[in-house]
């Protein structure tokens, strides 16, 4: 017996899990990646140069170039200013850099001013230039405001929306799954009815039916606590289903009968006793839930029935890389559409990790 077997078998089952999460290499990175798309959500502002919403002349400039040297001169990072040329013979405008403003960048430097978590007023960015300037990473849009700026603030909304909205996917599943599972007979009949009819309701429509139905004058926090609502009302029937099947085979377990006896009423006996059993499961459920959540705001928004401007999401950003001209022009107005992909295969491979892991005991 070597040494590490004891401590296998004296494990807790979170130990276990941990344990068998760790030796999925491709879970661990996805870890990892999401970590930093909410570290990115939770100091957007800060991470920002730009304010998101500082429009210029230099609309679709392309994204600036950092430099070292200028005019055989090593110097500190920099990126040079833009100015507006023109074709004498075509009278074509276009956005080039201008090579005799050098503005350097500087981290922590002060800009424009925020409410980070709407508790601290401040204006120290991580990095930008000297006031006046602009660094565009990525470029600009139409209205010539900074696309690196919109994509981190952006960030916030997208990534979160997927949590609040899981939330209310966890305690309606747990909720009617638990009193389904649980009471059985007429009462899951008539639940399980139900869901089958919610079930049924083709998604995208009526995503898009709901979104419709929002009142145009409503604030934009109404809004998103709005869409994270209608994304909730259609997601929560397959934890629901999840929940029942658990109680439908636990609800007779020993431990179960020795609670009701006791006199543990029925709410105590399904959240004290029952739910915990297979939390690791549920867990797992609400892990690959979260991307159907983003895919689900992002959608609504590109088509415009989601959140609105001055609100800024990936969804509301793709809106204009819906010109196919306009991106083998502008590529890099689709760099939100990248963001969308690596969130939601990060959280899908971690979703695949816990899944391996919410069963420790199987090779």
């Amino acid at each position: 017996m070597t040494d590490t077997a004891p401590s296998r078998y004296s494990a807790s089952q979170w130990q276990l899990m941990w344990a068998k999460f760790k030796d999925h290499k491709l879970a661990l990175v996805s870890l990892g990646v999401l970590g930093v798309f909410y570290l990115i959500a939770l100091l957007g502002p800060f991470l920002a140069p730009c304010d998101s919403w500082r429009t210029s002349q230099f609309a679709f400039a392309p994204p600036a170039r950092v430099h070292i040297f200028h005019n055989g001169r090593l110097m500190r990072p920099f990126v040079y200013g833009l100015k507006m040329t023109s074709d004498p013979g075509t009278f074509e405008r276009s956005i080039a850099p201008d090579k005799s403003t050098v503005l350097p960048v500087r981290f922590f430097a002060r800009g424009a001013e925020y409410d980070w978590l709407w508790l601290v007023h401040g204006n120290m960015h991580l990095f930008g230039v000297d006031s006046g300037g602009q660094i565009n990473l990525l470029g600009t849009d139409i209205l010539g405001r900074d696309c690196f700026s919109r994509d981190i603030v952006s960030t916030q909304i997208s990534v979160t929306v997927g949590l609040v909205g899981v939330f209310i996917t966890f305690v309606l599943g747990c909720l009617i799954g638990g009193v389904s599972g649980y009471y059985g007979g007429v009462v899951d009949n008539a639940l399980q009815r139900f869901m089958e009819f919610v079930t049924c309701l083709p998604t995208i429509p009526m995503w898009m039916a709901l979104g419709a139905a929002i009142p145009t004058q409503w604030s934009n926090l109404k809004v998103y606590f709005a869409i994270t609502v209608i994304l909730a009302l259609r997601s929560w029937t397959g934890l629901s289903r999840q929940v029942r099947s658990k109680l439908l085979q636990s609800r007779d377990e020993d431990y179960v009968i020795a609670a009701r006896v006791a006199g543990a009423s029925d709410s105590r006996i399904i959240l004290t006793h029952l739910l915990p059993g297979f939390a690791s499961y549920l867990i797992v459920s609400l892990t690959l839930e979260i991307p159907r959540m983003i895919l689900g705001e992002t959608t609504l928004s590109f088509f415009g029935l989601g959140l609105r401007p001055p609100t800024v999401s990936w969804g509301v950003l793709l809106q204009d890389a819906q010109n196919l001209a306009a991106i083998s022009v502008y590529p890099w107005l689709m760099f939100p559409a990248i963001m969308v992909v690596v969130c939601v295969l990060a959280f899908n491979f971690l979703g695949d990790g816990l899944r391996d892991a919410a069963d420790p005991y199987k090779e």
